[in-house]
Order: C-alpha cells, then structure tokens, then sequence
C-alpha cells in the first residue's frame, strides 16, 4: 500500500491506483466528465484536475499514478478555477434548451455547472449549429449538445467493436458522427444504446414512443396490450428510487393496468417457448448434422452485427425469433383469434430494456401482410415516463399477476436478463429433451456473473455439447475469429449485445454502477431460485399453446409464427 496525503489528511492507495481511484476509494469526490470506470483514461476533459506538490501545473487525476508520499489537494483556487473555467468553455457552445432537452435534471454538465457556482455566461460567440440526427428508429443523435467527451466513441469500439462514430475534423471543427456523416440508419449502429448510458448530457437518447403510447391508450376501438421483459422488473424500481435489484414485477404489472392496457403479458413467457423452439432447434442440428455452433438470435444488435460484419455466419443463427417478437406475433394470431378481435384494432406495446427491439419491431420480415406484430417498443426509462406523466406511482400499488394465456412463466424464462441466462435456461431443457430426465442441479454457476466470456462442456445421453457465453459484442468478435482460425469444439453460443446482458441494456436506468448491475443479476437469480417451476418444459401454458394452436416445436405453424431469416446487410464504415 501507499500512503499519499490529500489535503492534509492522510490515507493509503493501493500499486498501480491513479490518484482518482485512491481518491474515490478514500470518500474524496472529484468531478469528471469523460471518465468511464474500468478503461484506460483518455484525459480529455480535464475536469478531474487536482494539484500535487511539486508538479509544475495542474494534473489530471484519472491518469496520473499515485506514488508513495505524494501530496494532494482537491479544492485549492487553482483547482476550483480550473474546473470552473472548463464549464463555462463548455457551456460556451452549448444549447440553453434545458427545460425542453431529455436530460433536462438529470444532465452531468448541468449538474457540473451548479456544483461550480456557474451562474451567468461568461464566454460569448457564435454557436456551432448542426442537425439533429432522427433517421434511426432507435436512437436520436444531437450534434449541438455534444461536448467530445469521447465516451460514445469509446465504448462503441473498444466494449462493442462496432465503430460505428468517430472524431471527424480537427481543432474547432471537431464534431462526432458518422461515416460520411450520414444517418444512424445507414450507418454500422447496432441500435444498442450503450452511448447513450454513458453520454453525460442530451446529445444521444433513445426515440421516444411515449406519446405515440398515450395516444394509442386514448384511441377508441382500440385494444392495447402490453408485454414486460424480464429484466425490467429487477430495473424500473431505480427510477421511483428504491434499492437497486429490487424486484417490483407485481405492482409494475399494477401500474401497467392503471395506466390503461387491457392486458398485460409476460415475455418470459415466450422466453419458456424460445428454449422449446431453440432447443428443439439444437437438438436437430446436433445429432441431424445440421450447421454448428448454433448462435443465440435473441439479442437485436447481435443479430445486426453479424448481418454487417460476418455475414458468413447467418447459417449459424438460430431461426428463431425473439420473445418480444415471439410475444408479438402470438398476440395478433392466437390471442386475437381467442378473443375476437381483428388484429388490426390491436395495438401491441413491449417494455424492453434495450433500445435495439425498437430497431427490431421495425424489422420488415419480423412481422406479417406488411404490418409489424410489435407495434410500439418503450425502454425501461420511458415506462417510468410514462408512469409519471400518467400520475402512477408502482411503488404505492398492490402487486398483481399478467394475464392468461400469457402470464405463466418459468425461473428460466426470467432469467433470460442475465448474460448466460438463455444458455441456462437451455441446458436445463435440451438434458431433458436428450435423454428424458431432468437435471441433478438447476443451477448452473460456470455461466453465471459479469465475466465477458463464459464456456461449459455438457454430457447429455450420448451427446457432448461445448456451451460458451458471452456478453458484449467485442467479446463476441474475439471468439468469432477463434471459430474462423479452426476451433471446433463448441456447439451452442449465447450472445448478448450489451456487457453483461439486458440488465445492462441500452434502455435502462442511467447512472447505475457495476454494484446496480450485479444487483439486478443477483435478483434475476433469486427469482429464478425461489420459483416454483424452474424449467421451460413444464410450463402447462406452454404446453397447452402448443396443443390448441402450434402442434409442436418446430411443427409448420411455429414456423410460420415464430422463425425467421436474415440477410447479408450493406452499411457505411
């Protein structure tokens, strides 16, 4: 350990710690503004700055070593003038359109200038001016509001190895975009929001549908319905400030009702049929000598990566569709067929995590006769907009279960959140579908956590399955390129988009730190743990979907419902 000194008190840091770490660990807040927690610092803003003895000028603290001896201070005139000026520099060239802007409270420069006693304008000047970006159906890039932090561009190459936006231009003329800077939608963007959990102010959100939602709720003649994620529920209670992992599905589901959907759904119940559909799908290819290793296809801009990158590899997707999309197509065939009601007079909401299903529901052959079977797609951050527009708190609500006929769901479909949770939820019935029994233990610890790539070797009767899990798209491309270099040895591979699954998902509550997003695994977990049925297979309504309407996995009706096909996708990059 190493015992530095920050403004005359005395506390250690351990070798190798830049003087930021030693600072957080220590209780001492500093601010920053394009620091990500886990990356190597790029020491672009400034912000951070501190004063150490001896040093000819200020040093920026989230790249410089502490060392032993060394003396600090956080908040000397220097400093606090220093951080001061870089705020007014930013806000300088910065809209005044807080009161409308999507992080209007819940901005970091706008938190930054208050904490500095920024009060007035002090540097004045033309305006940089650019258009706003609305081409994606997903996200909403707003070049004026951009500060060239430089997290976007970092987390797109280095966590996703998309690229997707860079620097472009130099000095003044710096601005962040696009290949030729045209639209996200005919960019490389997978849709998949992680620049907009990490973008400090308004310059990146999701495309809001919430008040297409209202007006669809308000629209007579109309049915709404509504699915949730799993992952949701272990989420949404952050927003109404409760404790991190906090699992509201029942009073969520409360909230959904009074809001005014006629009915509420769950998608883990269609993460139960994907494992009888996907497993189903394994089996056949394992021992039919069918194309291997079978990829995941429930992640969007997974799906998208590979249509752009490695198109090569479309063989190796699974056909099936997601549960969002499953849910979807259920609802406008069976469900409307129940309930007789013309699938146009539907309007079909999800509540997702993620910001690449807006993407996805948009998608022309995920849907059918040339209309979508997910109509609208709200992230967890737009269902507590929604909550809160429409005066409903969750929290203050008796909690209530989905409804029939898709509201019975498994531990397995629930833990669909989690990085490693669908291949989870796959052994479990690929065992049984193999050999006819059930597995000695449910769970399975090897695929469990935050770690980005995870591998399993499973015995089934006769047949050896190689599993690997992994979570973010640039550990994706990293196992790719071993499978393109020869290796063999794995039959099944889960992938999420976004690190550590959808909990982690574009959509969901900002700010949260790497203790929030262990929280909300662990819960998904619990859940899972303390259910009553634990695997897909036994789900009854599963099975009764599958006598009165499906047949069978696999069988032409589930198909024509609930399978796909991708293509190879042209971009600019």
């Amino acid at each position: 350990m190493l015992n530095i000194e920050v403004n005359g008190r005395k506390i250690t840091a351990k070798e190798g710690d830049t003087i930021l770490q030693a600072l957080t660990r220590a209780g001492i807040k500093v601010p920053t503004l394009c620091y990500l927690e886990g990356m190597l610092p790029s020491g672009a803003c400034r912000m951070c700055v501190v004063e150490v003895a001896g040093a000819p000028s200020l040093i920026p603290s989230c790249s410089f070593p502490a060392a032993e001896g060394m003396k600090i201070k956080t908040n000397t005139p220097q400093v606090l003038e220093a951080r001061k000026t870089i705020v007014e520099l930013l806000l300088s060239n910065h809209p005044d359109d807080c009161l409308y802007c999507i992080r209007g409270g819940d901005c970091d420069l706008q938190r930054l200038a208050k904490e500095n006693g920024v009060r007035h304008r002090v540097f004045r000047g033309a305006r940089t001016k650019r258009a706003k970006d609305v081409s994606s159906p997903a996200l909403v890039r707003d070049p004026e509001k951009c500060i060239l932090c430089g997290k976007c561009v970092r987390v797109c190459e280095e966590v996703q190895g998309v690229s997707a936006i860079d620097f472009i231009q130099r000095g003044s003329n710096t601005f962040i975009g696009t290949a030729y800077n045209s639209g996200l939608n005919v960019s490389s963007c997978i849709n998949c929001g992680q620049c907009v959990l990490v973008c400090p102010t308004g310059a990146l959100a999701e495309r809001s549908y919430v008040d297409e939602v209202l007006k669809a709720l308000n629209t007579p003649g109309k049915t709404v319905v509504v699915q949730h994620a799993p992952a949701v529920s272990v989420s949404i209670a952050e927003e109404f400030n409760m404790k991190p992992g906090t699992d509201i599905d029942g009073k969520m589901v409360a909230g959904l009702r009074r809001v005014g959907f006629k009915k509420v759904f769950d998608t883990s119940f269609t993460a139960d049929l994907t494992i009888m559909e996907e497993g189903s799908e394994l089996v056949k290819r394992a021992t039919g000598g069918g194309v291997l290793p079978m990829f995941t296809s429930c992640s969007p801009g997974w799906i998208k990566f590979v249509e752009q990158f490695y198109p090569e590899l479309i063989p190796n997707l699974s056909t099936c569709k997601s549960p969002q999309q499953m849910m979807g197509a259920l609802i406008k065939t069976f469900f409307a067929q129940r309930e007789k009601i013309n699938p146009a007079d539907i309007i079909s909401v999800s509540i997702m995590p993620c910001t690449a299903k807006k993407f996805e529901a948009a998608r022309p052959e995920l849907g059918r006769d040339y209309a979508s079977d997910v109509d609208y797609v709200l992230t967890t951050r737009e269902l507590a907009e929604l909550f809160r527009v429409t005066g409903v708190d969750p929290s203050a609500l008796e909690p209530e279960t989905p409804d029939t006929p898709f509201g019975e769901r498994s531990g397995a479909g629930k833990i669909f959140g989690a990085s490693g949770g669908v291949m989870e939820a796959a052994i479990r019935s690929a065992y049984f579908l193999i050999t006819g029994s059930e597995l000695k233990d449910y769970n399975i610890q090897e695929l469990r956590g935050m770690k980005g790539c995870k591998e399993l070797r499973v015995k089934a009767g006769k047949i050896e399955l190689g599993a690997a899990v992994v979570s973010s798209l640039g550990q994706a491309r990293k196992l790719i390129e071993e499978i393109k270099a020869g290796r063999s040895d794995l039959q099944f591979i889960e992938v999420m988009t976004c690190p550590g699954g959808c909990i982690n998902g574009g959509g969901q509550p900002l700010r949260a730190n790497m203790d929030a997003i262990k929280a909300r695994m662990s819960a998904l977990h619990q859940i899972d743990k303390d259910a009553p049925l634990r695997v897909s297979h036994k789900n009854t309504q599963v099975k009764r979907l599958y006598e009165e309407f499906l047949g069978a996995p696999l069988s032409h009706k589930s198909h024509e419902l609930l399978h796909t096909h991708y293509t190879k996708r042209d971009v600019l990059r």
